[in-house]
């Protein structure tokens, strides 16, 4: 008999319009003085008023911290959690991309803890329970809303994860209005991001399980099938809502089945040049499957009628670079960068991003194929 684990959100709720019952989701969770964690461009561009309004009529008054920036520091977690401990909050909505609900994910266990956030990188080290939790994703990408990881920048180009069961949410709520007006290249960029956990779920070696498979294949046919239309046509709301579905499958997928070298050789890349996440794992996927195929074709070749509409069905190599091909036209075909000359990387840095991508065993010890530190500066080189 298999031996599976499978964690996940408390509760997930997936509905165009969800952001109007967030007074009703607080009341239940005995939340009536909460801390809203986003950045200012949400709050510039009203997006802010969708929650507070609501939480409003019913009494309920919120405070915000609207400092959050991406790749976000440890400095700055410190001083979120300070202001919510000032303002003696009793819950944490976190409402943006990935940066702003893994930063409300920490200051849920920080502001109630005396265990510092130093002691809690790694795996499993989260003592003690959290304030109530939930989070509202703005982009259709990083699945945060639903993995109990969070990741910040320790050092200049550096970036450590809290990894604990502590940090998933309460309530995932996944409201397609809140995604209206991402720009093309943003949600381009979060939902390659999304399509990659996925594919590296489904293909990691070392905790792969049948519910992740499931979720991996159905987030790779919902958004394979809509992410161009909602690139080219932002304002269709079932699509964005598709998105949103299958980013958080993938995020539950990945978060059972951890990601491999494709996140592994992005990091470096967004922590020397801060490049978006998603843009670091598009500019690298491509090599990274082909690099991965001698080892993992037929399970590329497995995910082939998920991004084909089921229209394809080849086996073994020929599926698997039909799949490959598929996917490195899909990124054409969303207009995002396809090298990293384009992106102004000095080819004298290669060697530099192979050495530091080789720091990230944590997730190199997942790929289908073990990646050497000449196999990852090919891999740039093949990017370049």
């Amino acid at each position: 008999m298999s031996t599976v684990e499978f964690i996940t959100a408390n509760k997930i709720v997936c509905k165009i319009g969800a952001i109007q019952e967030i007074a009703d989701h607080c009341r239940q969770l005995g939340i009536s003085r909460p801390l809203i964690v986003t950045d200012r461009g949400l709050v510039k561009a009203g997006l802010i008023e969708l929650i507070t309004q609501p939480l409003n009529k019913v009494g309920i008054t919120a405070v915000i911290y609207s400092d959050i920036q991406a790749d976000p520091p440890e400095a700055l977690v410190l001083s979120a959690t300070e202001f919510a401990q000032q303002l003696e909050v009793d819950g944490v909505i976190g409402f943006g991309g990935g940066s702003s609900l893994d930063v409300a994910k920490l200051i849920a266990v920080l502001a109630t803890s005396n265990q510092t956030l130093q002691s809690m990188y790694g795996i499993g080290q989260i003592k003690g329970k959290r304030l109530p939790l939930i989070l509202l994703p703005t982009t259709a990408g990083t699945g945060s809303e639903v993995t109990p990881i969070s990741i910040i920048t320790t050092g200049e180009t550096t970036k450590s994860g809290v990894v604990s069961d502590t940090l998933l949410p309460d309530i995932a709520i996944l409201d397609a209005t809140l995604t209206i007006g991402l720009p093309p290249a943003i949600t381009a960029a979060t939902g390659i991001d999304a399509m990659v956990h996925a594919i590296e779920a489904f293909t990691g070696k070392i905790k792969k399980n049948p519910y992740s498979d499931m979720l991996a294949k159905e987030a790779l046919r919902l958004m394979s099938q809509n992410l161009l239309e909602v690139v080219e046509n932002g304002a269709n709301l079932q699509a964005r809502s598709d998105m949103l579905l299958g980013a958080l499958m993938a995020g539950q997928a990945f978060a059972n089945s951890p990601v491999g070298a494709v996140h592994a050789l992005a990091y470096p890349l967004g922590g020397n040049y801060h490049i978006p996440h998603g843009l670091s794992n598009s500019l690298v996927l491509p090599h990274v499957l082909r690099f991965n195929a001698p080892k993992a074709a037929d399970l590329y070749a497995a995910l082939l009628p998920s991004i084909s509409a089921g229209k394809i069905t080849n086996s073994g190599s020929k599926g698997c670079n039909v799949f490959i091909e598929l996917i490195d036209n899909l990124i054409t075909d969303v207009g995002l960068p396809k090298n990293l000359q384009t992106m102004n990387i000095p080819q004298e840095d290669l060697g530099k991003l192979a050495d530091e991508a080789m720091l990230q065993q944590r997730l190199l010890v997942n790929n289908p194929r073990e990646v050497t530190r000449e196999d990852a500066l090919d891999i740039y080189k093949s990017a370049y």
